[in-house]
């Protein structure tokens, strides 16, 4: 089937109801802070927006922990890789291992996200199916052989949802609403 011809697996697949439900309830919460506007909240999200996407992504889970492109002492590997969390991207194994096979596959079959099977379905699609891997998806053990012997990246993949709610709940009781709805859930869909 050609790439003009596909429709989005996206229409093909069960959705995951609690990926789904978290999806949707941070959607609202983005479209809510709106009605929240502080500076003090768009500065906050502009530094954990920073702090996430380029020390924690681009840096940490991408360069580091993916390509291997430089090293470092392990408590900065640990540190990039909690910054990373705060994206809700997922843990470091999880992350790691579907950006190695998009990178093995890239826009061929078995491409975790391949935008040649539906717009949609690369941008979100593949998440909130449920088929995309999961943590403890044996699959994804072969492209993380140097992951999955750290027992640091075994639990923060299990648990990578506790920095967000940890930082979500310190942005409540320290700032307010207007700080957690902007630099949780606007900077997280952003």
């Amino acid at each position: 089937m050609s790439a003009t011809t596909r429709k989005d697996l996206t229409q093909l697949s069960n959705l995951n109801w609690m990926t789904t439900g978290i999806m949707v309830a941070f959607h609202i919460g983005a479209i809510a802070a709106l009605f929240f506007f502080s500076w003090k909240a768009l500065f906050i999200a502009l530094i954990v927006y920073w702090v996430a996407g380029s020390l924690g992504i681009g840096m940490g889970y991408h360069r580091l922990l993916t390509h291997r492109g430089f090293k470092c002492p392990k408590w900065f590997e640990y540190f990039l890789t909690v910054c990373a969390t705060l994206s809700l991207e997922g843990g470091p194994i999880f992350w790691v291992a579907t950006h190695r096979v998009h990178h093995q596959l890239t826009d061929k079959p078995g491409d975790p996200h391949s935008p040649r099977d539906g717009g949609f379905w690369a941008h979100m699609g593949w998440i909130i199916t449920g088929k995309t891997f999961h943590n403890n998806n044996t699959d994804l053990l072969a492209y993380v052989p140097d992951l999955r012997k750290d027992k640091f990246h075994i639990w923060i993949s299990e648990y990578h949802w506790v920095p967000i709610t940890v930082l979500g709940l310190a942005l409540l009781v320290f700032f307010g609403w207007a700080v957690l709805l902007w630099a949780i859930f606007l900077r997280t869909v952003l």
